[in-house]
């Protein structure tokens, strides 16, 4: 209902408490001749002229709340379109992720434990992962190197904690994306990354340039390495919270990433698996 609408249905309900006052006030005439008798009448009229009264008054209240949240909810929406557009700005430049579903990271993580216990048959080599899209002459995708049941299973309680096989390998889904998104705004020139994307969506405030990245990336102990910052995690599996954290103490122990500080920044590095 607009306020055109509401204004009118406002007017008509008033029109009716009009009418319905004047034919009161002619039966308070008309009992005025028997006043003994008309006192009990009167305290009912006053009553119920004080509840249509309060009503009313409930109604216009709700009328002027809603129309004051009018303007309110165009802002809402003309911001809503402005995020989508950005949104589909960043999806543009953001590169497709790698990803497995659990039955695939479960399948991968059986097959050795399985070649094992096979006879006649020599330990089988991991699946190699592959991109889902082209990669540059000369570069590797970030290593997807998958922890197993049994090394999951070889820690101790206390670190291991409630920790799940597909909790650990999808956090390493998301740090291999974060390496990716790095090694993008490493090597591309400012000028080809979507101006929303550069300065708002990935890194904070610190690291809006790329020459700060730049010259991590050529540090000697990163050259040549697919890392991300410890400012980068930022879900969808992998978080800075108790889990996320017993997640990377987890990796770090198997040897999956380590980790350097590079002036205040943390930076986590991917580790090749053995060959």
């Amino acid at each position: 209902m607009d306020v055109k609408q509401a204004g009118s249905s406002l007017d008509s309900l008033i029109s009716s408490f009009n009418t319905r006052i004047a034919e009161l006030q002619e039966l308070v005439i008309a009992r005025n001749m028997y006043p003994a008798s008309s006192v009990t009448d009167l305290k009912a009229v006053d009553a119920a002229l004080k509840a249509m009264e309060l009503q009313v008054q409930a109604i216009k209240d709700r009328l002027r709340e809603e129309t004051l949240a009018i303007p309110k909810a165009k802002k809402l929406i003309e911001a809503s379109l402005r995020q989508q557009k950005k949104l589909h700005s960043m999806s543009v430049h953001v590169p497709e992720r790698t990803t497995f579903s659990n039955s695939e990271i479960n399948n991968r993580s059986i097959l050795p434990e399985a070649s094992n216990q096979l006879p006649g048959f020599g330990p089988l080599k991991p699946e190699e992962p592959v991109a889902t899209h082209k990669e540059k002459k000369g570069r590797s995708p970030p290593p997807l190197w998958y922890i197993t049941a049994a090394e999951l299973d070889s820690l101790s309680s206390y670190m291991r904690g409630r920790l799940t096989l597909d909790k650990v390998n999808a956090a390493i889904n998301d740090m291999a994306a974060y390496a990716d998104s790095n090694f993008q705004l490493i090597t591309a020139p400012k000028k080809k990354l979507a101006e929303n994307l550069w300065e708002k969506a990935l890194f904070p405030p610190e690291l809006l340039h790329d020459k700060e990245l730049r010259d991590i990336a050529m540090t000697e102990s990163i050259k040549g390495k697919h890392f991300f910052l410890e400012t980068d995690i930022k879900g969808p599996s992998l978080k800075l919270d108790n889990t996320g954290k017993a997640i990377l103490t987890v990796l770090r122990h198997l040897g999956r990433i380590s980790e350097t500080r590079i002036g205040h920044h943390r930076v986590i590095i991917l580790s090749k698996p053995q060959t």
